[in-house]
């Protein structure tokens, strides 16, 4: 029967680890870890790599015909018995040294980034936006790759050329921007705005751009519900931000600026963080996580 040990661990992340399968496949494994203001928490939220594996594999299916992806399999011999269900056996790639980010609303990084510059990524954007305004057309706005415990910080287009070059970058824009309308297009459907996300590309043998690591999940997105949504203030989310409330709330007692690592969530957070992951999978797949292997 395989394990894990008889795997060589390449990598490892803040929420994943990469195996070597062979010469052409890798196994990637996706933990309870949950990460917030770059720290790894010491509480876990159960089913989280669950949630994240299933949620990858619905979009990868989904958007297959838009773009070749890495997924090879989600239930085969070669992924250990322990970790099926939040492990997928994937294609090597050489992977990109760009975060490729779309976003369709104003928030995060972004909002701040506005308030600073009246621009996004170098992108100028109209006067007047609040948070949560919604961009006429989605846009483009990369991020270089951080190591472990650093921040991506957010790049422009230029940066991007010449990281890759023009024609890769060129390509890379489209790709991103086409993958995020298709995957806010069928979200809405579902009841579910998808604010922004976060892609990664890599290059196959063939030289072909392809699709890896995970996608829209609620890890690498910001999913709101669509009833309610209001611009001009925060809007309630399907991911960790329940966590981040915590944390920086008086309950806590954690100082986000003392550079500390903070304190274990209680049960009544780890439970509703929990949910709002399953949540999520559940209301954009139509699928139940119950039927999720593992």
């Amino acid at each position: 029967m395989t394990t894990l040990a008889d795997y060589p661990k390449i990598a490892t992340g803040k929420v994943r680890e990469l195996y070597a399968v062979d010469e052409d496949h890798l196994l990637l494994v996706t933990s309870d870890r949950l990460s917030a203001y770059d720290f790894i928490l010491d509480t876990p939220i159960p089913d989280k790599g669950r949630v994240l594996t299933a949620m990858s594999v619905f979009w990868f299916e989904l958007l297959a015909d838009v773009m070749p992806n890495h997924l090879v399999a989600y239930d085969d011999p070669r992924i250990p018995a322990d970790v099926r269900g939040r492990a997928l056996l994937v294609r090597r790639l050489g992977m990109l040294p760009v975060e490729a980010v779309a976003r369709g609303y104003l928030t995060g990084s972004g909002m701040s980034d506005y308030k600073r510059t009246g621009e996004v990524c170098g992108i100028a954007l109209p006067p007047g936006l609040v948070e949560a305004s919604k961009f006429p057309e989605p846009i483009f706005t990369p991020a270089s790759k951080a190591d472990l415990g650093d921040h991506d910080e957010n790049i422009g287009f230029d940066d991007v050329v010449a990281k890759i070059g023009p024609e890769r970058a060129e390509q890379v824009r489209a790709a991103t921007l086409d993958i995020y309308t298709r995957g806010a297009e069928y979200a809405a459907k579902q009841g579910i705005l998808l604010a922004d996300t976060k892609f990664e590309f890599g290059i196959d043998h063939d030289g072909r751009l392809v699709l890896g690591d995970e996608v829209m999940t609620p890890d690498s997105s910001r999913y709101w519900p669509a009833d309610g949504y209001e611009a001009g203030r925060v809007q309630p989310s399907f991911d960790k931000q329940y966590v981040r409330d915590w944390l920086t709330s008086s309950a806590s007692g954690w100082d986000r600026a003392s550079n500390t690592q903070p304190p274990p969530l209680p049960e009544d957070v780890v439970a509703a963080t929990r949910a709002k992951y399953v949540e999520a999978y559940e209301r954009i797949s139509g699928r139940s996580l119950a039927d999720w292997p593992g």
